[in-house]
């Protein structure tokens, strides 16, 4: 592949992910750079697209290729090019009846993907998506093994997190089945036809694993907190998988506290993870997961 032919697709922070064109036909190509996520990682990426296509819009798989040692061949994931608008970009734009018909929409597909079992938790580990081994026992352990990265939190923050964390594997452990979860299902990784507000693609599973059913609900609410929108997706989860909107919302901010401290401790990775700091930093202070963006 020429990759000097390639156009970088906007809206990534990994800066991997390209548009190519040959012939009028259009793909997206994605580049597994050696010693990133180890040689199998664009074949685990695929089978998980091929897993979920039919249950959740995503693209086509249309080639694959594992990394190899020499840095000029990557490994290479191509897929189907899929028209639409990101979320990011749409949502903004929505007054607040077509908000809330997104909100319902999107609190479907969580429920969906809640939906897909899996026998354990834990991160895939190759192309059978064999279920692997996170090494850590709980949210509390979590944050204390990522402490090291999160020394600019004030003392009575880090006795905050932990209070919080602990509460929040408490509750966790109420839900003792596992599920896929996305793990980045946020707005920028939707696209949507603008005028029917369907949902054209759920891109960008890199993150993917076998983990807590509520994982997702709580990426997608981390920031987007209208609270037509916010209630929309709990009715509509509710509604599949018979869990109260209450309930749902506080499980969900529970699960999301992994993902805020990751993103935290690589706070200057880029302005999502500078965002997900703050608010962790919000919660920390006031020992509530559910603290408002600052």
């Amino acid at each position: 592949m020429d990759f000097s032919s390639l156009t970088p697709i906007e809206g990534g922070w990994s800066g991997q992910t390209f548009l190519a064109e040959v012939a009028g036909e259009r793909s997206v190509v994605r580049i597994y750079p050696p010693g990133v996520r180890g040689p199998s990682a664009a074949e685990v990426d695929a089978a998980v697209l091929r897993l979920v296509r039919g249950l959740v819009p995503v693209p086509e798989v249309l080639e694959v290729r594992p990394a190899t040692d020499d840095p000029d061949h990557p490994g290479l994931l191509v897929t189907s090019y899929v028209e639409g608008v990101r979320g990011d970009e749409l949502l903004p734009t929505l007054d607040r009846a077509r908000l809330a018909e997104v909100g319902t929409r999107l609190g479907g597909l969580l429920a969906d993907l809640g939906g897909m079992p899996m026998l354990r938790g834990g991160p895939f580990v190759d192309p059978d998506l064999t279920v692997g081994d996170f090494g850590v026992d709980g949210l509390p352990e979590y944050v204390e093994t990522r402490l090291p990265e999160l020394g600019h939190l004030r003392p009575e923050e880090i006795d905050g997190l932990r209070e919080v964390a602990t509460d929040a594997q408490v509750l966790l452990d109420t839900v003792t089945r596992v599920c896929l979860v996305h793990s980045d299902l946020n707005p920028k990784n939707l696209l949507f036809d603008p005028d029917t507000l369907s949902l054209a693609a759920v891109l960008d599973w890199e993150f993917a694993h076998a983990g807590h059913p509520f994982t997702d609900l709580g990426n997608l609410l981390r920031f987007e907190r209208d609270p037509g929108f916010e209630a929309a997706v709990l009715a509509a989860y509710g509604a599949r998988r018979g869990t109260a909107a209450e309930q749902a919302r506080d499980l969900a901010r529970a699960a999301d506290l992994w993902a805020l401290v990751d993103l935290a401790a690589r706070r200057h990775a880029n302005p999502v993870a500078e965002r997900a700091d703050r608010l962790l930093r919000a919660i920390a202070r006031e020992r509530d997961p559910g603290a408002p963006e600052p």
